[in-house]
Parts: C-alpha cells; structure tokens; sequence
C-alpha cells in the first residue's frame, strides 16, 4: 500500500482537490505515520546502498507535507541523510539535498544542526563540482539561502570558496528566479565583514555591473526587480571601514564610477543612489581619500556634476566634501576650479532644493576650512561665495553653523584684507552679534563666532563696526554664561578688543 499512499502525497500528480482525495490524503498521513515507515526509510539510508537513491527520493516528496517533518525529524533522518551529500552520483545529491531542505525549511534549531555536522563544506563541494548542473544548483542555492541568516552558517561559508562559486552563478544565471535566489543568498552573506571581502575579490561588483548594464531602460517589473536587488546589494557590500580600505585597493571605485557615468543621463534612479551611496562610504576612511585623489576621481565626480537629477547632485555633493574632510590637497584642488566654485555659487542659491543647497554650502565651507592657500580663499571670494557663508551662520543646524563660522576664521587667518569688503557688505559683524545675543544659540556656536570676531579684529574697518555695534556689552555679560568655555572666550575676546594681550 505505501506506493498508493505517496501517490496520494503528490507523487503521481497534485490535483489533490476533491474533499474525497483530501480525506484520503489525511488517511494516508496517519497511516504512514503508524507504520514504521521512516525508521525502515532510515536503515535503507544507512545500509542498502542500491535503494537508498530511491529512498531518498520518497522521503524528498514525503517531507513536502508540513505534516510529515515532524516523524522525519523523530526518526533522526537528518543526520541520516547528511552524509549521503559526500556522494558522487548526481541523483543521489539531489534527492539527499530536496530532502533534507523540505525536512529543514523553517526549522532553525534543525538548520543550525546542521551547520554544526558540516553541512556547509558539502553544499559549497556540491556548487563547486556540479556547477552545470541546473536542478543541484538549484537545490544547492535554495539550501544556502535557507541557512545564509545564521550566523554560524556565514562564519562557516567564510572559510569556504564560495564566493567564487556564487559569482559564477550570478554570471551564468539566464532566468529572473535563478538571479533571484542568487541576490538572496548574496545579500544574506554581504552582512559578514569577510565575506564581503571576498565577494569583492571574487569580482561580485563587475558582474552587478554588467547585469545593470544590460537591464538599463527595461520597464518590465521582472527587470526592475532584478536592478533594485543589485542596486542594494553594491550599497551592502560597500557598508563599513573595514571593507573599505580594501575595496579601493582593487579598484571598485572605477567601476562604480563607470557605472555612474553610463546611468546618469536618464538613466536608472536606484542605480545611481546605489553607486553613489557606495562612493560616499568609500570616501569616509582617510587612507581611502589619498589614493582617490591620486586616481583623479575628484576630477571624475566633478565631470558628473553635470546632471541635472537633484538626488544625483546632492550624493555627489556629499561625496566631493567626504573626500575633501581632513585634506589640505583635496581642499586645494577643488577650491582653485573655478568653474565647480561657480557651480557650487549657482547651487547655493537655490532654495526649492534644501539638500542641495545646503551640501553646497557644506562643501564650499569645507574647502574653506581644510585649505591653506591664499590662492583658495581669493578663488571663493571672486567666485562670490564669501555671502553665503556668512548666510550659513545663521543656519538652523548648529553643526552648519559651526562649519561656516570655522571655515570664515581660518580664511580670516590666511588673508583677512581680501575678505574684509565681503564680510562689510554681507554684514558678518552683525550677523555674530545676534548670534551671541540669542539665549538660544548653542555654547559652541557662540565659542566658535567670538574665535572668529578675534580674527576680524585684525582689520581697522571692521574694528571699527565692532565698536560700533556694542558688541562689548554683550560680552561683557557673556562672561557670567553658565558655560565656562563661552566665558574664557568672552574674556579673550574683551582683552581683544581692548587692545590688551590676551592670557
């Protein structure tokens, strides 16, 4: 009776719908489950080698029904069926595999078992070995998808070439579901540092690339689908320090970069975010900015800048100041280009945009505050950017204002007598006073606009509007703030100002 039972299982067909073929599959349910049925399955398994093929096949179509796990389970066919995965005939594997994947699915106390008997070498043998073969591989991908959460899966996969494998599926799947599976598993492994790694090495993003490339302008949502899980997954794979570093050294930059230029006239959106949030993170590490300005990406950014797409301009942006953080050559290159400084003038002037507006203005006061050269600070003034800097004061972020009020004090300090007519008809003497004048304006803003009114003492005109103002009478009473920073800066500032040696 056991070949009428599978057959109502769903061996021989599953138009299992009539309410009578229903109660005969319950009816074949409880039966299999009195008879013994999966401990005889088991030692067939363990000992008969010319059945066990077959009996592996019954127990992969048995184990499709919810019902039917839990005896499997009780019968410790899993650890039975285990070893059958070192086989070498193809059959075998493949109905060891269904098997031990329908027992497995959703169980994660059986799934981290089985990573703890060594699962992961056979399966990474399997991909490796029968890498042609569809119906393993896609057994093989649909195991690995199911374990790839675990963390002790991802560690054990870390040991393993399985990035090479992974990458070679990806660029020899022809089918939106196989490209599916693959991105699933991918994005599972992209959480692990050293996977990452090794998916980079392995070449993962210059497959990504073609396969964006080729889907470009489809308005199938089966495409769609297939460019948004690349698209998230370069951003993944670029998340992080570590990573990083070692990713600019094998030149992803480029490729991004290439990929960008290909996308950024009409092209896809969560392309290009994807690119350009990866280039963004590939500019954070400070060993990174030196050898992408070396590899003139700077120059090739800027060459971008040229789309007329905000989000576009706006990472862009972002990225320009990330690179140019902490780099006195970064800030030199770009603040004596006149025509990225009237762009940046032109963007700062527009206000339907705030994001743009304000990364333009970040950038300029980055430029600003990492450069040492006189030639950079006539370069912006020229350019007509000193106003909105000065703007930039009175922001309603205080990390802005800060930027603006540091950068407007070190271009003080390297060439006040250029600046000072800007700062005259921008009204930056009057701008600081409110800003001190405000109870609501942060400490350190009020630290950072005094350290710049020291600065602007230094010229007579403006001396002369300080005066003016009655600025010494705000600091006056400045010097009882409960902060003690604003206090010893009041204190300088009023030695300053009267003339006296600061101590």
């Amino acid at each position: 009776t056991l070949s009428q039972h599978l057959e109502y299982l769903g061996l021989c067909g599953d138009d299992t719908e009539a309410e009578d073929q229903i109660l005969e599959k319950q009816r074949s349910f409880s039966l299999l489950r009195e008879s013994g049925i999966f401990l005889t399955l088991a030692k067939i398994l363990k000992g008969n080698p010319r059945c066990a093929v077959k009996a592996a096949q019954v127990l992969s179509e048995i184990a499709k029904n919810e019902e039917m796990k839990k005896p499997c389970i009780e019968a410790d066919l899993v650890l039975t069926l285990i070893p059958l995965l070192e086989s070498t005939d193809q059959e075998m594997l493949l109905h060891a595999g269904r098997a031990i994947g329908c027992i497995c699915y959703d169980n994660r106390d059986l799934q981290e078992e089985l990573v703890k008997a060594g699962v992961i070498a056979s399966l990474v043998r399997i991909l490796t070995d029968y890498a042609e073969s569809e119906p393993l591989v896609h057994v093989d991908l649909l195991a690995l998808c199911n374990l790839a959460d675990l963390d002790t899966a991802k560690e054990a996969l870390s040991k393993t070439k399985v990035a090479e494998q992974l990458v070679k599926q990806l660029r020899r799947a022809e089918s939106h579901e196989r490209l599916e599976i693959v991105f699933e598993v991918l994005q599972a492994l992209a959480e692990n540092d050293a996977l990452k790694v090794q998916l980079v090495e392995a070449g993962v993003q210059e497959v990504l690339s073609e396969i964006l490339l080729r889907l470009q302008g489809s308005s199938q949502a089966e495409d769609t689908c297939i460019v948004k899980a690349a698209s998230d997954l370069i951003v993944s794979l670029l998340l992080g320090d570590g990573n990083c570093v070692r990713m600019v050294q094998l030149g992803v930059i480029h490729q991004l970069l290439d990929l960008l230029e290909k996308h950024v006239e009409g092209g896809d959106i969560s392309v290009q975010h994807a690119a350009l949030s990866a280039l963004r993170n590939l500019a954070i590490p400070v060993v990174n900015k030196v050898q992408m300005l070396e590899e003139g990406v700077a120059e090739r950014i800027q060459a971008l800048l040229r789309s007329e797409v905000p989000p576009v301009q706006f990472k862009l942006l972002g990225t320009l100041r990330m690179l140019a953080d902490g780099q006195a050559d970064a800030a030199e290159i770009l603040g004596q280009d006149p025509m990225l400084l009237n762009r940046l003038v032109q963007w700062c002037n527009v206000n339907d945009h705030t994001g743009i507006h304000g990364e333009a203005n970040r950038l300029l006061a980055s430029i600003l505050r990492h450069n040492r050269s006189q030639e950079v600070v006539k370069a912006i003034q020229e350019a007509q950017g000193v106003k909105h800097l000065v703007s930039m004061t009175t922001s309603k972020h205080a990390a802005m204002q800060n930027e603006a009020l540091n950068a407007l004090a070190i271009a003080s300090a390297i060439d006040l007598e250029t600046l000072a007519e800007s700062f005259k008809e921008s009204q930056l003497v009057q701008s600081l006073h409110k800003l001190l004048q405000d109870d609501n304006t942060s400490p350190e803003v009020k630290y950072n606009s005094m350290g710049l009114l020291c600065s602007l003492l230094n010229s007579g005109d403006l001396r002369q509007e300080i005066e003016e103002d009655k600025i010494k009478e705000t600091l006056e009473q400045l010097c009882s703030h409960s902060n003690a920073n604003v206090v010893k800066e009041a204190v300088t500032t009023l030695q300053v100002l009267r003339g006296e040696t600061p101590h």
